[in-house]
């Protein structure tokens, strides 16, 4: 089933790693094949990882984006859930976090990212930080 975008103005988005840059005004474009997508609102930068949920975000959107050479974030990945796993214990945090690894391992990236989202959604509310990046509502 091809994916239909609708892009503002200027969006950027990723296709499968490549940053693409919408013109000057809106537009549509229909992938007709599977690729790895992210709206420039999802797309984290490394300078952006700055705390425990954002660790977990990052390695899972690079595994996402370049699904073929996942496995070098994978250690990454892991190392940060287990860490964030360790210093919660709220259980409906602990069964996302579960949910967020069922995804990796099925190679089901973007629904991790979608979980993921609400991990930083948490920690933003827990620690009262605004997010840089990465609507947690997208």
């Amino acid at each position: 089933m091809p994916l239909k975008l609708s892009l503002k103005p200027g969006e950027k988005f990723a296709i499968n790693g490549a940053v693409i840059v919408n013109s000057d005004r809106r537009s549509t474009l229909v992938v007709q094949n599977k690729a790895s997508i992210l709206r420039e609102r999802d797309i984290m930068q490394q300078d952006e990882v700055n705390s425990p949920a954002r660790r977990i975000y990052f390695p899972i959107m690079m595994m996402y984006l370049d699904e073929a050479g996942h496995t070098r974030y994978y250690d990454e990945f892991s190392t940060r859930m287990s860490e964030f796993m360790e210093a919660i214990s709220t259980p409906e945090i602990l069964k996302l976090c579960v949910e967020i690894s069922k995804d990796v391992i099925n190679g089901q990236f973007y629904a991790a990212l979608r979980h993921c989202r609400q991990l930083i959604e948490f920690e933003t509310e827990l620690l009262g930080d605004e997010p840089a990046s990465v609507s947690a509502h997208a």
